[in-house]
């Protein structure tokens, strides 16, 4: 029986946008992680006589209404939006794990609360506006925003692992780890959850996208981090007003979100492609 060999840069060479995204996640993440020793000015500094500058070679992004560098701002909100995007998918990928196991595993009334009722229930309304009431209700902040936008996020991750496990569960090795006595955690955790988790990795990659996103709505409409720290939403908020006498306000952390939203969203898509045996033969790798 022969065996392919797939290696990561033929993967790369036959999806050059899987490429780009991931050089871009690259540069977001060294933003967010080295913001103090990369961003040329403070993010917070007020300069009003350098007011709705546009870009120069003193500010390559141009200022804002109160003089702050927008690049150095730009560099700071890749940490709010790298934390707040990376913490909601853990915590509602954490979350979609176990109430989708439980669901799928055991099945019978269990499966039929969690999701008729309780899935339902939450997937009734739309999430964003979940988060808007969450976050009005406890005030803005990080923590609170994180927590927001994880309150109906792991529905989607629990409805993919819940059909993933049903389908898991009747399988031979399934009834092998049981026959050799494994109890319930063990089947779930060590048989069924690695051979379920290709397509959990590719909703959490597009989740972050959705993530990211979702954040800059949220600091957009005044519910995301408070002042003066930056944000990516918070800045489009600030430069509409300025939309026509100065649109590099609006410009610069538009194509921020844009940027990073499409850079996971191709990962996904490769990451799709890639886990998927029938796509690899499509594409000859």
């Amino acid at each position: 029986m022969s065996t392919t060999t797939i290696s990561l840069p033929g993967a790369a060479r036959h999806n050059p946008l899987a490429t780009t995204g991931a050089v871009l996640v690259v540069i977001f993440v060294i933003f967010a992680l080295c913001a103090p020793w990369i961003a040329p000015q403070d993010p917070a500094h007020i300069d009003l006589p350098s007011r709705l500058q546009s870009p120069s070679t003193a500010h390559w992004c141009g200022t804002d209404e109160l003089g702050r560098d927008i690049l150095s701002r730009l560099i700071y909100g890749s940490r709010i939006s790298m934390l707040v995007g990376s913490c909601v998918v853990a915590a509602s990928l954490f979350v979609g794990l176990i109430v989708g196991s439980i669901a799928g595993y055991y099945g019978g009334h269990i499966d039929r609360f969690v999701n008729v009722v309780v899935m339902n229930a939450f997937l009734s309304f739309p999430g964003i506006l979940l988060a808007i009431a969450f976050v009005a209700f406890r005030g803005p902040g990080i923590f609170n925003l994180i927590l927001a936008l994880s309150l109906g996020g792991w529905v989607g991750y629990a409805r993919l692992v819940r059909a993933q496990v049903l389908s898991a569960r009747e399988r031979e090795f399934v009834e092998a780890a049981k026959a050799l006595g494994a109890n319930d955690l063990r089947v779930i955790v060590r048989h069924i959850l690695p051979n379920i988790i290709q397509p959990v990795i590719v909703q959490a990659a597009i989740g972050m996208a959705g993530a990211i996103l979702a954040e800059a709505t949220m600091s957009f409409l005044g519910l995301g981090v408070p002042p003066p720290t930056a944000s990516w939403g918070a800045m489009l908020n600030d430069g509409r007003a300025h939309l026509f006498d100065a649109p590099h306000l609006v410009l610069f952390p538009a194509a921020a979100v844009m940027l990073a939203v499409l850079s996971f969203n191709f990962i996904g898509d490769a990451l799709r492609d890639f886990l998927d045996p029938r796509s690899r033969i499509e594409v000859g790798l």
